[in-house]
């Protein structure tokens, strides 16, 4: 890795700050890393014109921290650019920003069939040989490589397991990279589309017949009390929590990094708000970012307002 010195922007540490440069070769794999580094919460620009980057990174550091995490790919799109790789990297040094180098590679016989599996052009087209442009970029981007903290051979990874890669080295504690969405819902409004699991909460005994408790709804203290009574309750949130922390890792193995999880009772009042809001604290527990929201509740609560 290259050295790096620290420097205060505003009580921000440079060293807490991530600067990449994604290159490589044309179908080795950046489009699915700019992909990742986006899902890392990396602020990521495509195509970039090395001599711009300077520029771009004065407005960086007047951002006061703002942007914490960026990414550009600079590649042979951009080749009458790269020989001014070279002044920019000094001259980004000069405002103490050492960017890492990710290069992405693969052997020739690889990139042939990508690209004859896209059907897409490679973008040098200097000859009809799609061979010979691969071999002539890999010539013109030798010393852009030299420069590299990483390099990826990604000839035998697919996009998951390249995503996997580039994660190991790039995030820090992956464990707590998953972000949950519980949303509540209810059935006689129509199930989310947009959700990977989805519980039914209508197995519980319904507070909306029960006359003092029928126009609060999970959220209330009295409804709790009334759902916890019952044995199962307790029973079926041990048994969701217990499936839901052994789904978790086995999503981020797969690279997904968000999960959205709908609880539907009848009228997404009472039910399954209650247990939407009980998962949540639960999995917080675990240090994942759990975002709650109940889509229905207010629903029933006009219909309530209208009988009166």
């Amino acid at each position: 890795m290259l050295p790096r010195k620290c420097k205060c922007i505003v009580g921000v540490s440079m060293k807490d700050l991530r600067f990449v440069i994604i290159s490589g070769l044309s179908g080795a794999g950046k489009s699915v890393a700019i992909k990742v580094f986006e899902d890392m919460d990396f602020f990521c620009v495509d195509n970039m014109p090395p001599q711009l980057i300077p520029k771009f990174c004065e407005l960086w550091l007047k951002s006061q921290g703002k942007l914490s995490k960026i990414a550009f790919v600079v590649d042979i799109r951009g080749e009458i650019f790269l020989k001014e790789l070279d002044r920019s990297l000094k001259e980004l040094e000069t405002m103490n920003i050492y960017p890492e180098i990710l290069f992405l590679e693969a052997r020739d016989e690889i990139i042939v069939r990508r690209f004859g599996e896209t059907r897409r052009k490679h973008p040098l087209q200097i000859s009809h040989s799609i061979l010979e442009n691969i071999q002539e970029e890999r010539k013109r981007l030798d010393e852009l490589k030299s420069k590299a903290n990483i390099i990826i051979d990604t000839s035998s990874l697919d996009p998951r397991r390249l995503n996997t890669e580039i994660q190991k080295y790039f995030q820090k504690d992956r464990v707590h990279t998953m972000q949950i969405s519980i949303i509540s819902f209810g059935y006689k409004y129509g199930v989310p589309i947009d959700v990977d699991l989805v519980f039914d909460a209508r197995f519980l005994p319904n507070p909306f017949y029960i006359s003092e408790l029928s126009e609060l709804s999970g959220k209330d203290e009295k409804v709790k009390e009334y759902l916890e009574q019952f044995p199962v309750t307790g029973q079926a949130i041990e048994q969701l929590i217990s499936l839901i922390n052994l789904l978790i890792p086995y999503y981020l193995k797969e690279g997904k990094n968000y999960l959205s999880i709908a609880i539907g009772c009848t009228g997404g009042r009472h039910r399954s708000v209650y247990l939407a809001n009980e998962l949540g604290k639960l999995i917080r527990l675990k240090d994942y970012s759990v975002f709650v929201r109940h889509r229905d509740i207010r629903k029933e609560e006009k219909l309530f307002k209208e009988k009166l």
